[in-house]
């Protein structure tokens, strides 16, 4: 993957995995289908529990839209399902931070040899050079040397301020240290932390997903079923057992009132593209 993401408006998308047939077991769509799919408010992959490929459509795809979706998900051989809510950026930050009109929340702090930077998604970075601690934006963090997005969602910005910054989440109250970067799995216990709706635990339901926001595609993404809101975009997906941060939140449907779906940029991918280590 190399891409992005962010908010809703429609277009058109589809596509599967392709793998070998074994005896007694069907072979998975090919991704002809899906990966065609550009529609806004969808999002597509591999769920791991049924071995299908799967096209997720939010509320904002009805009538004729819909219909072509079912259509092309029939043809690869693909799960047409509904996902409540709308899928978008998070934008409104770990803990809150300030660029631009925006607030998002801190994923990771990160190095290269001793210059220190801040990573957090890249639909919060291509707002504003300049990034704040606080809403006044007073007390300056430090400026952006990096964004990507779509296809990626990912930016970092290079400490400039005094704002100390341990390689720690904040937990709403405390911190867990993180020591490692590490890549996800499905059906791994995992949390994110955002500065909208504090600390949120669930699971890990799929890998290398794709999702359309309005903006464009954003690939290679991880899934879990863990609610987010807006503000909590950029925060960290992390194992807290282990101080292991996996990914940043890029984007989600639904809501921590009665449930939702969220996708997490890859932290390593992140750290290969800058030359950056945790800590």
């Amino acid at each position: 993957m190399r891409r992005s993401l962010a908010v809703l408006a429609l277009a058109a998308l589809l596509a599967g995995t392709p793998t070998a047939a074994r005896a007694g077991v069907a072979p998975e769509p090919t991704p002809t289908g899906l990966a065609a799919v550009r529609t806004a408010g969808t999002a597509w992959g591999l769920d791991p529990a049924s071995g299908r490929m799967t096209l997720t459509v939010d509320d904002t795809v009805t009538g004729v839209q819909l219909a072509a979706l079912r259509r092309a998900a029939a043809r690869a051989g693909a799960v047409l399902r509904h996902g409540p809510g709308r899928l978008r950026t998070l934008i409104a930050g770990g803990q809150a931070i300030y660029g631009g009109g925006g607030r998002c929340s801190l994923g990771a702090n990160v190095r290269s040899g001793s210059t220190y930077y801040l990573v957090t998604a890249g639909h919060c970075t291509n707002l504003a050079g300049t990034w704040y601690a606080d809403s006044a934006r007073t007390t300056v963090l430090g400026s952006r040397t990096g964004t990507s997005f779509p296809g990626n969602d990912y930016g970092v910005v290079r400490y400039t301020g005094t704002v100390a910054h341990p390689s720690a989440v904040y937990t709403y109250p405390g911190q867990v240290t993180i020591n490692a970067a590490g890549n996800a799995y499905v059906g791994q216990a995992v949390c994110r932390s955002g500065a909208t709706t504090g600390v949120r635990c669930g699971s890990v339901t799929g890998l290398n997903q794709t999702v359309n926001y309005a903006e464009g595609a954003v690939s290679g993404l991880i899934r879990t079923n863990i609610c987010a809101e807006p503000g909590d975009s950029g925060g960290p997906l992390y194992v807290a057992s282990t101080g292991t941060v996996i990914g940043i939140l890029s984007g989600g449907s639904g809501n921590c009132t009665s449930g939702g779906t969220s996708y997490y940029q890859p932290i390593t991918e992140v750290l290969a593209a800058y030359g950056l280590t945790v800590p």
